[in-house]
């Protein structure tokens, strides 16, 4: 018996868009609903194990690497898919939104991969669902261009052969798409709303191209959840009619759960697997989020005070690139998040260096590739992994059988000698509210205090407030972390920004609302999973 037909998707309470009916057509929306009637009651079971497992850690204050998998560990017969010609050199990488601007500039960077960033470096706007879809297709046809209304600046797109790589991302599994229902008003998840579109509208064109649909998985928790996207996968490659492992996916091991299920999530994905990538943000935050409860030893110092060469970042980075070689797959390394500066020559000169150290130490490890934030550091970054790479592709040879991570290893918050420091919590008071404010104007990615932030600064910042509240830190001026001085600070940041933008800006601005955002996602008792959640339910 045949499948019942998708149950056509409706698209609710969103403004006609310009070319939208390029990327929401029939057939797109039949695709999508399909995957939809498919996968979504899945999706939920798995979104419904996550807090159990929550509340398992909260019992034991632990984690470990699975038992019932340990024949999948220690089989070393299997490999993922060799890695397409596109995808085999990824020294350097450079991260943002798909708006058309950064689309250009993104892809003239002279970086191997550009990560199109549908996730954590977008505000999930109607606007920028579909238009970020439509910039897409149009720099694969190249029928797109820019010209900078302020500057008069002109930016097109330079020949093909010189052009990044894309590997799109798709948002998290937790959250859907209000804008496009089903005919029971259920909302479709995000992910499959921006992996559908891309997917059908770009695979076969991108195989044309010589290259391929790539994708970066965000968020994941577990091995079950990668199994679901491979099950995605399998689906859409038979559906459109292009070979089976086509498709290829970089897993971000950025959730403390998915560090003890590494092996596990590649054999899931290991005809479509490209690789893991280390995400120190949302890594941190996870690590608040599930020991939140754990008492003294699990508090985190100031984000900025924890560095990768903290021992159980280590271990973690170690781990992912051992990982990632014994089973042939790409080891790519965290963000360099700085933004050069146009009038201070000595402070790019300051921050080149810790960049260029970080780079150097993710090349010597064994990674095989790393990201930047910006442009600027594209020939920082490409200068470290070319002196260690030379002329070949990647590193993949390298198995570093020295490392030797225990599961304690991962979680041994307490061997970084640093504490929380009152200037801490003023700074993820300053960028959380900051950060929140340009989000709900439609902006995922924005430079704060000369850093690019997203969505993940602004977990680990309300996060650490949370954390640093209820476990009753003193800082080193005496003072305690309780909710009253946290809404002082933001109180007193407040009106800095309004002296700092002037009224009538302030007033044209969400800083009340993302002040109350902050303070609610940082202070409330029962502590929201994601602050995305709440928050794009005030996005307009």
């Amino acid at each position: 018996m045949s499948a019942p037909a998708p149950s056509p998707l409706a698209i609710v309470d969103a403004e006609p868009l310009p070319r939208q009916e390029e990327v929401l057509t029939d057939a797109a929306l039949a695709f999508v609903a399909e995957l939809h009637r498919r996968f979504t009651p899945r999706r939920d079971e798995l979104l419904a194990r996550r807090p159990g497992r929550r509340a398992e850690i909260a019992r034991t204050c632990t984690l470990d690497f699975l038992p019932e998998t340990a024949a999948i560990r220690a089989d070393d017969s299997w490999k993922v898919a060799p890695a397409p010609a596109a995808l085999n050199d990824r020294r350097v990488e450079i991260t943002g939104p798909t708006d058309r601007k950064m689309t250009i500039n993104a892809l003239n960077s002279g970086a191997k991969v550009w990560l199109a960033d549908f996730e954590d470096a977008s505000a999930p706007t109607w606007e920028n669902v579909v238009l970020g879809q439509l910039n897409l297709s149009d720099a694969y046809t190249r029928n797109i261009d820019f010209t900078d209304e302020r500057t008069g600046k002109s930016y097109a797109l330079r020949p093909a052969a010189e052009l990044a790589t894309v590997v799109m991302r798709p948002r998290g599994w937790h959250l859907d798409e209000r804008h496009l229902v089903d005919a029971d008003d259920r909302q479709v998840p995000g992910a499959l709303v921006d992996f559908g579109l891309y997917f059908f509208h770009n695979a076969q064109r991108l195989l044309d191209l010589g290259k391929g649909p790539y994708f970066y998985l965000p968020k994941t928790e577990s091995h079950l959840e990668a199994r679901l996207w491979n099950d995605v996968f399998v689906f859409a490659q038979d559906h459109v009619g292009i070979p089976q492992g086509t498709v290829r996916a970089t897993v971000l091991i950025e959730t403390i759960t998915a560090a003890y299920e590494m092996e596990e999530i590649l054999y899931e994905l290991r005809d479509h697997a490209s690789g893991l990538n280390a995400g120190r943000w949302d890594y941190l935050f996870s690590i608040v989020k599930n020991f939140r409860d754990g008492g003294a030893k699990f508090v985190l110092p100031d984000r900025n005070a924890v560095t990768m060469t903290a021992p159980f970042m280590r271990a973690y980075t170690e781990l992912l690139v051992r990982t990632c070689h014994k089973r042939g797959a790409h080891a790519i390394g965290g963000m360099a998040a700085f933004i050069p500066s146009r009038r201070d020559a000595e402070v790019n000169r300051v921050a080149f260096e810790k960049v260029r150290a970080d780079k150097d130490r993710e090349a010597n490890d064994g990674f095989d590739g790393s990201w930047v934030a910006h442009p600027d550091l594209v020939p920082i970054a490409m200068e470290s992994f070319d002196r260690v790479l030379g002329d070949r592709p990647n590193q993949k040879d390298r198995l570093r059988e020295d490392v030797h991570v225990d599961a304690a290893d991962l979680i041994a918050v307490d061997s970084l000698d640093a504490r929380p420091t009152y200037a801490g919590l003023v700074n993820a008071v300053q960028v959380g509210i900051r950060y929140i404010e340009a989000w709900l104007r439609g902006l995922g990615a924005v430079a704060i205090f000369g850093l690019m932030e997203d969505a993940a600064t602004a977990e680990i910042s309300r996060s650490q407030i949370w954390q640093w509240i209820n476990a009753g830190v003193e800082f080193e001026n005496g003072v305690k972390a309780t909710p009253e001085l946290a809404r002082k600070v933001a109180a007193e940041e407040l009106d800095a920004i309004r002296e700092e933008t002037g009224a009538e800006a302030f007033a044209a601005g969400h800083w009340q609302e993302a002040h109350d955002l902050l303070l609610q996602v940082a202070l409330d008792e029962d502590y929201a999973d994601f602050l995305t959640l709440p928050a794009y339910e005030r996005l307009r």
